[in-house]
């Protein structure tokens, strides 16, 4: 099996750090960004899943890195972030 690739090397003066795979600091990108989208709209996870028909507990596994958003995902935030309230409309109908 071929090692993943470190792309942040652990800290060696902090006995806390640990090193970042290019998977994981993929996931975790995709966290800040789907959590900032919500965010900027100045929604609670429970209401931006409500709004956007996205499981909450899918939310809050892909803002808290526990799983990575999938592109389709991403995809989906991007075009809520540039206009919530035309998706808002187009899920509600």
């Amino acid at each position: 099996m071929k090692k993943e690739r470190i792309v942040l090397p652990a800290d060696g003066a902090d006995a806390e750090d640990f090193d970042v795979t290019a998977q994981a600091l993929d996931r975790g990108q995709r966290a800040r960004f789907v959590r900032k989208a919500r965010t900027d709209l100045g929604l609670s996870q429970a209401e931006f899943a409500r709004r956007f028909h996205v499981p909450v507990g899918t939310l809050r596994d892909w803002e808290q890195a526990r799983v990575t958003a999938p592109d389709y995902a991403m995809a989906y935030v991007r075009v809520i972030a540039c206009a919530p309230d035309v998706v808002a409309q187009a899920v509600a109908s």
